[in-house]
């Protein structure tokens, strides 16, 4: 006898409406937080399309429709083009795990979970330093 596989985090943290609700708070965070200015230099000035690509990028991360991931590129070499330093893996890592954690219906166990493991993959981003003195090293 086969048991069934148990639902998905996408489908247990409450499907996209869920997923846009993180992605939203992660964007209006940055947005009008000073904490992430740094972060928020980086975008451009209409935060519309990425909030757009967040959603369904988080979407087929977490078991629901993979449409991000047909489409081509995958994460790393979509951010590869941006200057991303410790302090702004940091910032956004920071930024992702408080959007998370303002949704209140999520299994604490799973936004944990999120949280850490975004946070990882946006460290492992880091492909710009501040050498000692301030010179950037690439």
């Amino acid at each position: 006898m086969n048991a069934a596989a148990p639902p998905s985090p996408y489908v247990r943290i409450g499907g996209e409406p869920a997923v846009r609700a993180v992605a939203n708070r992660f964007y209006d965070l940055i947005d009008q937080d000073p904490a992430y200015a740094e972060l928020r230099a980086i975008h451009a000035a209409d935060l519309s399309a990425v909030r757009h690509g967040l959603t369904r990028f988080l979407c087929g991360w977490l078991g629901g429709p993979r449409d991000w991931f047909e489409r081509g590129p995958c994460i790393m070499s979509l951010h590869r083009a941006f200057p991303i330093t410790p302090m702004l893996a940091d910032q956004w890592a920071t930024a992702m795990a408080c959007a998370i954690a303002s949704e209140e219906d999520f299994d604490p166990a799973i936004g944990d979970a999120m949280a850490q493991a975004l946070g990882h993959m946006a460290r492992g981003m880091i492909n710009f330093a501040l050498e000692a003195g301030g010179s950037a090293a690439a």
